[in-house]
């Protein structure tokens, strides 16, 4: 099972997401931070689940879908490490934030 890490850019905007709905209604940012959460902790399990953006020299950067909104992860394959890069609104591009 690999591990789940969250950079604290990932991190930010996962309170980003969670205070933009919470304005509207707390228990539905609620739900969808949980459940972005829960979609991360099924790349433990399953690491390559997630679609191929790229290849870099530290491995494959992925991204799964959760609802409106995209988590990309690098995919550390030699180490078994999945490391959550950011979490992105599905009308954002994000090619503007990746390396």
């Amino acid at each position: 099972m690999a591990q789940l890490r969250w950079t604290v850019e990932a991190l930010d905007w996962l309170e980003d997401i969670y205070r933009y709905i919470a304005t509207d209604n707390p228990g539905a940012a609620a739900k969808v931070i949980d459940g972005i959460v829960a979609k991360a902790g099924l790349l433990m399990r399953f690491p390559d689940i997630g679609s191929r953006l790229r290849t870099v020299p530290e491995g494959d950067v992925r991204m799964v879908l959760y609802g409106h909104y995209r988590l990309v992860y690098l995919h550390r394959g030699d180490e078994e490490i999945v490391e959550v890069l950011g979490v992105f609104h599905g009308a954002l591009d994000i090619d503007r934030y990746l390396p």
